[in-house]
């Protein structure tokens, strides 16, 4: 499936996200991860594409998108993002998020319940346990990094997310759009994710499905069980195998969780 993103003006061209939007049914709203979407739509939104309207936006300023200098903490993304649905037309929709992604759709679920029909997260981040840190991706070598985001290091993906440059061109361009995304990640998350999102949490009406991989060395599972704890209307499904990057790690086990939850 080849979709190409459409860059959506908001509040008068102070924000100019690069959307992509495919698939039919009811909305659903996709906040992406921390690594950003510039590659395009991966198989975890081509699998939701067969059921929903998935509307999958670029966060201001990740890969290299204006407007992340007007948004000063996890309050004004939040408002942004009411912004971002007022544009486009979004009264009630499905919304999902994927580690950050995550965090920031409970946030808004969280200021916003009367938008939210249903609110599906795999391993956000935003709480913090100080017997079980949230690894610091901020200190990690970029050979290290596989091993924290990927449950099974054999798993074929990982080749295809983490190719080699072909030349010394590509591999400055990616050096740049990841300290791009990186630094973008770090205004909501360093030097610890918890920004008091754990105070908001009770505000959530709408019925939650929390997803999370057993073998997650970067949020470990013993957060999918306090997000459960602190969620009126929600409930846990830990996939065996899999890491953090659950919904590339096993799409179809994952997806199948999502349309079964959303319906």
């Amino acid at each position: 499936m080849t979709t190409e993103a459409k860059v959506v003006s908001i509040n008068g061209g102070q924000f100019e996200p690069p959307v992509y939007r495919l698939g039919s049914g009811a909305p659903l709203l996709y906040l992406h991860a921390a690594g950003g979407i510039r590659n395009g739509v991966g198989p975890e939104i081509e699998a939701l594409a067969k059921h929903y309207d998935v509307i999958l936006p670029t966060h201001p300023g990740w890969d290299d998108t204006k407007g992340l200098d007007q948004i000063d903490d996890i309050h004004d993304m939040v408002s942004y993002y009411q912004d971002f649905a007022d544009a486009l037309g979004l009264e009630s929709f499905y919304l999902a998020g994927h580690s950050i992604g995550g965090m920031f759709a409970l946030e808004l679920a969280a200021a916003r319940p009367d938008l939210v029909k249903k609110v599906v997260v795999t391993c956000p981040v935003g709480l913090w346990i100080d017997e079980t840190p949230v690894t610091d991706i901020f200190t990690l070598l970029p050979q290290e990094l596989p091993g924290v985001l990927f449950g099974d290091l054999s798993n074929p993906v990982i080749p295809t997310l983490f190719k080699a440059p072909a030349n010394e061109e590509e591999m400055a361009e990616n050096y740049y759009y990841q300290l791009a995304n990186f630094s973008a990640t770090g205004k909501f998350i360093w030097p610890i994710p918890d920004k008091g999102l754990k105070k908001r949490l009770h505000r959530i009406k709408a019925p939650a499905l929390i997803l999370w991989g057993d073998q997650d060395k970067l949020t470990p599972p013993a957060y999918g069980l306090l997000f459960e704890s602190k969620i009126a209307k929600s409930q846990l499904a830990v996939i065996p195998g899999a890491g953090h990057m659950l919904p590339l790690e096993n799409t179809e086990a994952w997806a199948n969780e999502v349309v079964e939850f959303l319906g």
